[in-house]
C-alpha cells in the first residue's frame, strides 16, 4: 500500500508545491527531480514485490469496493508504470540541464507523471477516467512549452483531438457500467461474458478508437505529425514514449483482458488497420527529410507492430505487444532526445537507436521483432502467418532506410550548428540510454519474463 502511496503521490503532492515556485530556478528542478526519482524507485520496489507475491491491491481509505478509489497493482500495470514513470524522469532530467525556460514545466511534468502512475496503477475504470484526464490536462500545456506559435498550435490540435477522446472513452465506461453494473476491471470483465457480444460489440469498437486516437494509429494519425513536429524534444519524448502508453496499455488491459471475445471478434479488421499503420507510417517517413517529422511518422508505423501483436492475441500476442511496447517506447525516448543536440557521441546514440527501430541486434529492438515473428508464427492460417512475416521484414527494412536518411543528413554532414556543441550531460544521457538498448539486447532475460507474465496476466483475465 505504501508503495502504490508513494509512486502516485509523490509527485501529486511536490507538484502541487512546485506550481506555486518559478520552475526557471535550478533547485526546483532538482525538486522535481528528487520527486520523480522517489516516484521512480517506487514502482520497482513494488514491481519487484508484484512479481514475487502477485498482485497487490486496496481501497483507498478504507472504504468499500465501489465507493474508494480502487488501486490495483499487477504486472501489467507496474510494467507500463515504470516504464512511463522512468520516460518521464529522463525527460525532465534533459531539460533541466539544458535548462528549464518555464516556471510550470517542473510541476507540470509532476502532474502528468501522477496520471499516468494512477492509470496503469487503479482498478477502478472511473478512476482510470479521472487519472486520464489529469496526465492529459497536463499533456495540452505541455505541448505550448515555450510558447512559439507553431507549439500553440500543435497544443490546440492536440487539445480537441484528445478531447474528442475522451468523450468517447467515458461513454463507452458508461455503456459498460450499465451492462456490468460495476466500475471495477476485474468484475467487469467476470460479468461482460453474461452480457453476450451483440450488445457489447459497439462499446468495444468506442474503446478502440479512444485509444486508438492516443496512441497514433491509422486512421486515427492525422493530429500525430503536427503535434511532434510542434514539441519541444523533451515534450516529444514524453509524449511518445510515456503518454502513447496509454493507449498500448488501453488496448490490452480494455481489449484483452476485459473484452477478450470482443478483440477475437475484430481481431481481422485490427490486422489490417495494423497493416497499414505499419506500411503508411514507413512510407511517410522516408519521404521526409526533417529529424522530428520522420520520427513522428516512424510513431505511426511502430504502433502498427503493437496493434498486430494484440490482435493475434493470446500469451503470445500479448506477450510480444507488452514488449514491443516497452521497446518503441525506449525507442522512441531516444530518438526524440537526441534530434535536439549534435555531435559524434549523440550520432553514435542515435545508430543505435536506428538500429533497434528496425530491429538489428544487439539493439533490444531485434527482441521486439523476434516477438512478433513468434505471434506470426502461432497463427492458424499460413496465408496469414506469410503476410505478416513479409510484413514485418519490409517494416523494418524500411525502418532502417529513413533512420539512416536523417543519421546520415543530420550527423555525418557539418552544419552550421556544428559551432555550437551541445552540453556534455546531455550527451551523455542519450548515450546512457543507447547503451541501455544494447545492454537489454545483450542480456533479454529479465524484460522478456516481465512481458511473458504480463502476456500471460491478460490471457489469463481475471
Amino acid at each position: 500500500m505504501i508503495l502504490i502511496s508513494l509512486a502516485i503521490g509523490v509527485t501529486w503532492v511536490f507538484g502541487t508545491v512546485l506550481a506555486m515556485l518559478d520552475g526557471r530556478r535550478t533547485y526546483v528542478g532538482l525538486l522535481a527531480l528528487g520527486a520523480m526519482g522517489t516516484s521512480l524507485v517506487s514502482g520497482v520496489l513494488l514491481g519487484v514485490r508484484v512479481l514475487q507475491e502477485g498482485t497487490v491491491e486496496f481501497v483507498a481509505g478504507g472504504w468499500p469496493l465501489g465507493l474508494g478509489i480502487a488501486l490495483r497493482a499487477d504486472v501489467l500495470g507496474v510494467t507500463f508504470a515504470v516504464l512511463s514513470c522512468g520516460v518521464v524522469f529522463v525527460s525532465l532530467l534533459y531539460e533541466v540541464i539544458l535548462g528549464i525556460r518555464s516556471r510550470t514545466f517542473p510541476a507540470l511534468v509532476l502532474f502528468l507523471n501522477t496520471g499516468l502512475v494512477g492509470i496503469f496503477l487503479t482498478g477502478d475504470m472511473f478512476n482510470f477516467y479521472v487519472f486520464f484526464e489529469i496526465a492529459m490536462t497536463a499533456a495540452y500545456v505541455l505541448t505550448a512549452y515555450r510558447e512559439h506559435d507553431y507549439q500553440v498550435r500543435a497544443a490546440f490540435i492536440f487539445a480537441i483531438v484528445n478531447l474528442l477522446g475522451s468523450v468517447i472513452f467515458v461513454i463507452a465506461v458508461a455503456a459498460l457500467y450499465h451492462v456490468t453494473g460495476t466500475l471495477d476491471m476485474a468484475l467487469a470483465a467476470e460479468r461482460v461474458t453474461e452480457a453476450g457480444i451483440n450488445p457489447t460489440i459497439v462499446i468495444a469498437v468506442a474503446i478502440f478508437v479512444a485509444f486508438g486516437l492516443k496512441l497514433g494509429l491509422f486512421p486515427f494519425h492525422f493530429w500525430l505529425p503536427a503535434v511532434y513536429v510542434g514539441s519541444h524534444a523533451s515534450v516529444a519524448a514524453i509524449l511518445s514514449g510515456a503518454l502513447a502508453n496509454i493507449g498500448s496499455y488501453g488496448l490490452l488491459r480494455f481489449g484483452g483482458y476485459i473484452l477478450p471475445e470482443q478483440l477475437a471478434f475484430g481481431a481481422p479488421v485490427l490486422l489490417v488497420l495494423g497493416s497499414a499503420s505499419i506500411v503508411y507510417g514507413a512510407h511517410q517517413a522516408v519521404a521526409r527529410r526533417s529529424p522530428v517529422e520522420v520520427m513522428a511518422y516512424s510513431a505511426i508505423g511502430q504502433a502498427g507492430y503493437i496493434l498486430i501483436a494484440i490482435a493475434i492475441a493470446g500469451p503470445i500476442g500479448f506477450a510480444a505487444g507488452v514488449l514491443y511496447a516497452v521497446v518503441n517506447s525506449l525507442n522512441k525516448t531516444l530518438v526524440f532526445l537526441a534530434t535536439g543536440l549534435r555531435g559524434w557521441m549523440v550520432g553514435a546514440a542515435f545508430a543505435i537507436a536506428a538500429f533497434s527501430i528496425a530491429g538489428v541486434p544487439p539493439a533490444v529492438g531485434f527482441l521486439g521483432k523476434l516477438a512478433l515473428f513468434r505471434a506470426a508464427l502461432s497463427l492458424d492460417s499460413l496465408a496469414g502467418t506469410v503476410t505478416l512475416v513479409a510484413l514485418i521484414f519490409l517494416g523494418g527494412a524500411l525502418s532502417f532506410v529513413y533512420s539512416f536518411q536523417i543519421y546520415q543528413s543530420v550527423y555525418l554532414k557539418p552544419s552550421p550548428e556544428e559551432g555550437k556543441p551541445s552540453p556534455l550531460a546531455a550527451r551523455l544521457l542519450v548515450v546512457v540510454l543507447a547503451a541501455l538498448l544494447v545492454g537489454l539486447g545483450l542480456y533479454p532475460e529479465p524484460l522478456l519474463y516481465v512481458s511473458e507474465r504480463a502476456g500471460a496476466l491478460v490471457a489469463g483475465g481475471p
